[in-house]
């Protein structure tokens, strides 16, 4: 595994070892060697059909570091910098991640998360550092003119949830930053 730092401080890239044969691949996803002291505690997968766009979501208590991977499929993931004293607040980092080019993305505390699903199924796998805590979770809206994101395709799948988040301004202007 290698890393591969960004112009967002702590946002890394990790580049993954990927065997293939003729039988398969065998993909090392995860190494704490490498991603030392992370302390990650929690796990979930989620799946996502063609054209779906999730996101941008955060927690403003008990935020998560989240270490991003994708088993399956193609994904355009994009974080937001809303962390305080940054000199990338409120910029925008995008990122392909699929199970071809076996990258992986970690994404510090103090992020916002989203992502597009390219293929019919996508299947992405996270490691946390802090448990999901409904009560805390807020997030920006994917759609903000303002953040000025060129998403893939027109007709997107958003959730109703995710289509009525606020917007940048707005977060500014309620949490001022995470």
């Amino acid at each position: 595994m290698n890393l591969i730092k960004t112009k967002f401080k702590d946002l890394i890239i990790v580049k993954q070892k990927n065997n293939k044969d003729k039988r398969g691949s065998l993909r090392e996803t995860f190494n704490n060697l490498v991603l030392k002291n992370k302390k990650f505690i929690f796990e979930y997968c989620t799946t996502s059909k063609s054209n779906t766009l999730r996101g941008f979501h955060f927690q403003y208590k008990f935020q998560q570091a989240k270490y991003v991977n994708v088993l399956k499929g193609k994904i355009l993931d994009c974080v937001i910098d809303l962390r305080k004293n940054s000199k990338t607040f409120g910029k925008v980092f995008k990122i392909v991640l699929s199970e071809k080019n076996c990258l992986g993305l970690y994404i510090p505390e103090g992020f916002a998360h989203a992502y597009f699903s390219y293929e019919k199924t996508n299947v992405v796998y996270y490691k946390l550092t802090n448990y999901y805590k409904k009560k805390f979770e807020s997030g920006v809206n994917v759609m903000d003119q303002k953040l000025k994101i060129k998403w893939p395709r027109k007709h997107l799948i958003i959730s109703n949830k995710d289509k009525n988040l606020p917007s940048l301004e707005n977060f500014k202007n309620n949490f001022k930053y995470l």
